[in-house]
């Protein structure tokens, strides 16, 4: 069975469940044939993501989506808070918190933040989307 080239899941980011979405996209990364060490790093970011719209955002509804385009992969999590992500120049490393979203800047190719709209019944809110993508660990293959 070959793997999807993208997938997207709607959930309530809750801290106990971070672990079942590491593993669906260590799976779905596996299933495209991505590098061991992308897969670990898009684990991580998954990881990261998701603990940031727990501690962060109000409201936990969001959309985990990861997208395959020839050899590149890009994670996306979309939440409904307009809060853009601090990421600073250097940690402090002694803090409790304040270095994930920096490392996790450091090990991939590009990421950032962007605002998105989402519906509330018939109104229209924006929220964001935090994004990170890694160049080059798929093999490319057909139908892309």
């Amino acid at each position: 069975m070959v793997a999807p080239l993208k997938l997207s899941w709607a959930f309530r980011a809750q801290p106990v469940e971070i672990e079942v979405w590491r593993r669906a996209v260590g799976r779905l990364m596996t299933g495209w044939g991505a590098t061991p060490t992308a897969t670990d790093i898009a684990c991580l970011g998954v990881s990261e993501l998701l603990a940031n719209v727990c501690r962060h955002v109000d409201d936990p509804r969001c959309r985990l989506r990861v997208s395959r385009v020839c050899g590149d992969v890009l994670v996306e999590v979309a939440d409904r808070s307009q809060q853009p992500p601090l990421v600073g120049e250097m940690p402090d490393w002694d803090a409790e918190s304040g270095r994930g979203l920096w490392m996790l800047r450091e090990m991939v190719d590009d990421f950032g933040y962007m605002p998105r709209p989402y519906g509330w019944g018939a109104r229209l809110r924006m929220g964001k989307s935090v994004w990170f993508s890694c160049r080059n660990v798929c093999p490319r293959g057909t139908g892309e």
